[in-house]
């Protein structure tokens, strides 16, 4: 029996490759001037609902009846939309899969950069280069820095949604470093003492051992440290530009000191021993528990009503304050910031050329909700879910109930400011200050990998032998002979090549 379902998956995974292939072997159909598609012509309307079919990874989605924005966006631009989420990224990408091999191309569909690059190869994709007059309302809101994010080699093929802002911070524990009488740490040695009296000093007053200073994701955790070196680090290393020169973290020339640093902190036992075996939520669990003072998270995973509660049900005494990126040898940053990702990338199959009036309709409706239908997307209805006082969204009772999911159909994203201070009031303050604290710009979100480079791998040895380092499994005496096996059995030269080459084709080096 399970012989017979392993040939009919064989069976299965031969015929959608010889489908991709053979989609693949296509030639994209030249059109126009320069052999650039022109803009759709003219269409015809049919005058029904025009019937749009949307996919993307996501959750919360009500049934059709149910779903206010569906019947507002259908009632405002004529359509019948059929969005469907899926919960599983991997079952998105596989259902996405098997319909860009059939030919069934959704109407609009996201993308992540190595489909972006496959399906665009394989000409599945429309050049939206040249309907960037159509679709000025939406580069407009999304801004001309986020066309870059769905170009490749040199034409655009998504929309990308509009920037995030940071949400990371430090967070430490105030009434820990009050019945300590320390002070909230401002620069490196400041902190590696805090850290180390939260371990030491039994700050939550049990008379037990058994709290430590510093968790987060892995070496996530690190961040601000690696920041305070003047290096961008990001859980791993970033790309950046100094002097127009692209700077990968590993080469940075401070990232020798700033891994001793950390290796000092966890000789003294002042980081959470469990941290690289950490995996989703498991530092925010800890925090949670009364385990550890400081920890690198987000501000709605501490702060949110959910969160709070659970904070103040294990002690009352808890108080969480967000602390400023401590001031190091190499500057003071909580992080790199890569403004080459973005939430996602939507993109339309190129078969849709030959049905203008949909394609036309799609594009109506991503101008739509990045014009007079954003605050419906964001917000909901108005007088409903929401009402104006002047400019100002005042939120209903009813958004907080109905409005989880509202976020499906913000194609083309949201001002992220305006819409989480309306959202989260209660965390303004908190969302400001992750957002104003200093980033070092990066940018391989950019980057597209080159032949023969595995990210996978490459991001697996980096993370154990930095992970050695630290750990003092590995002396930092080798850290040059680290690098030169990275180049030789990872092709990370390579890859820094073809990042140099893609950097300076989008403008960012000359």
């Amino acid at each position: 029996m399970k012989k017979t379902k392993r040939v009919a998956l064989t069976t299965i995974i031969v015929l959608l490759g010889m489908l991709l292939a053979a989609c693949g072997n296509a030639k994209p159909k030249e059109t126009g001037a320069g052999g650039l598609a022109d803009s759709p012509a003219p269409a015809k309307s049919s005058g029904k609902a025009v019937k749009l079919d949307i996919i993307e990874p996501g959750n919360g989605l009500p049934s059709p009846d149910q779903d206010t924005i569906k019947q507002e966006l259908d009632k405002a631009l004529g359509t019948d939309l059929n969005l469907t989420v899926y919960a599983s990224g991997d079952d998105y990408k596989n259902q996405l899969n098997v319909r860009m091999a059939s030919a069934n191309f959704p109407d609009l569909f996201t993308v992540d950069r190595q489909q972006l690059k496959q399906f665009s190869e394989q000409g599945l994709l429309l050049d939206l280069t040249a309907y960037q007059d159509k679709l000025k309302p939406t580069i407009d809101f999304i801004g001309e820095d986020s066309l870059k994010k769905g170009t490749m080699n040199g034409s655009v093929y998504a929309i990308a949604k509009s920037p995030q802002i940071p949400y990371n911070t430090y967070w430490v524990r105030k009434d820990w470093l009050d019945k300590l009488q320390l002070q909230p740490p401002k620069t490196l040695d400041e902190l590696y003492t805090v850290a180390k009296a939260f371990t030491d000093g039994d700050p939550d007053g049990n008379g037990k051992k058994d709290t430590f200073g510093i968790t987060g994701g892995k070496m996530g955790a690190f961040n601000t440290i690696f920041g305070a070196y003047g290096i961008g680090f990001e859980g791993g290393p970033s790309l950046y530009i100094h002097d127009n020169k692209l700077i990968n973290s590993l080469y940075d020339p401070n990232m020798k000191d700033a891994l001793t640093y950390i290796k000092k902190l966890v000789d003294a036992g002042a980081v959470d021993p469990e941290l690289m075996a950490n995996s989703g939520l498991q530092h925010q669990e800890k925090a949670i528990k009364g385990q550890v003072g400081i920890i690198y998270i987000d501000w709605p995973n501490i702060t949110k009503d959910q969160f709070a509660e659970q904070i103040k049900a294990v002690n009352p005494n808890a108080e969480w304050m967000q602390l400023e990126a401590p001031q190091g040898p190499g500057g003071q940053y909580v992080s790199s910031w890569d403004v080459g990702m973005t939430p996602a990338l939507y993109a339309i199959p190129k078969s849709l050329e030959k049905n203008p009036e949909k394609l036309n309709k799609v594009i109506e409706m991503l101008n739509y909700v990045s014009t007079d239908g954003s605050k419906l997307v964001q917000y909901g209805v108005e007088g409903k879910h929401y009402n104006l006082d002047g400019d100002t969204v005042v939120p209903t009772e009813l958004l907080g109930k109905e409005g989880a999911y509202f976020w499906l159909y913000q194609f083309t994203g949201r001002p992220e400011m305006e819409y989480l201070q309306v959202k989260f009031a209660k965390q303004k303050p908190y969302i400001e200050f992750a957002d104003k604290q200093p980033h070092i710009q990066s940018y391989g979100g950019f980057i597209d990998y080159p032949e023969g480079y595995n990210a996978v791998d490459a991001t697996r040895y980096i993370e154990e032998e930095l992970t050695k380092f630290i750990y003092g499994k590995r002396p930092i005496g080798e850290y040059d002979t680290f690098l030169q096996t990275l180049e030789s059995s990872m092709n990370y030269k390579v890859y820094m090549e073809e990042a140099e080459r893609q950097l300076k084709e989008l403008g960012y080096l000359k």
